[in-house]
């Protein structure tokens, strides 16, 4: 495999990995102690990367002209341990937004607007905002942080597994064409 796709896929695993660990990180205890969720800096930090490696992935996929069962056969070629790792990646990823979604909190997108603390209460169907306290909105807010860390764990995850199969179908094209 050429050192491009090990690269562009090792570079999509850290990210994914990044990525969950500060949505692990949404479940400390203490909700002054990290100062990483008010900000907006931290998610776009990961989401935008992780956004473009996953788009990388896509044309490199597409580049090497295969169908799926060719890439599902060139991802099983990849060494056991780097499918345990992508495959746990994914299944944490997943397991995070499964968790957001079945823990159905009343409040969520926490939020300023115009110097107010603002959430959507989903119990009502007309004005979902709802305006909040200071002490509440910095309480919902690693909730609301948390799936936003999970999905680009899971675009990393994904992006990884694409264009390291991807690499894989290339190095076989290139031990083919030797010969």
């Amino acid at each position: 495999m050429r050192w491009s796709f090990t690269l562009h896929g090792g570079a999509a695993a850290v990210l994914s990995a990044a990525a969950l660990a500060l949505a692990g990180l949404t479940w400390l205890p203490g909700r002054g102690a990290l100062p990483l969720f008010e900000p907006a800096w931290p998610m776009a930090v990961v989401i935008i990367p992780a956004f473009l490696l996953f788009l990388a992935a896509l044309v490199r996929q597409f580049a090497t002209g295969a169908d799926r069962s060719a890439q599902w056969q060139a991802f099983r070629c990849l060494p056991g341990r780097v499918q345990a790792g992508l495959g746990l990646l994914a299944v944490t990823s997943v397991a995070v937004m499964v968790i957001g979604a079945v823990a159905g909190e009343r409040l969520q997108d926490a939020e300023v607007r115009e110097g107010r603390y603002v959430a959507y209460d989903t119990s009502v169907t007309t004005d979902r905002a709802v305006e909040l306290t200071q002490d509440e909105y910095l309480a919902l807010l690693p909730s609301s942080r948390r799936m936003m860390f999970a999905v680009p764990g899971l675009l990393g995850a994904a992006a990884a597994a694409i264009v390291l199969a991807a690499g894989e179908l290339r190095r076989a094209d290139d031990a083919s064409a030797a010969r």
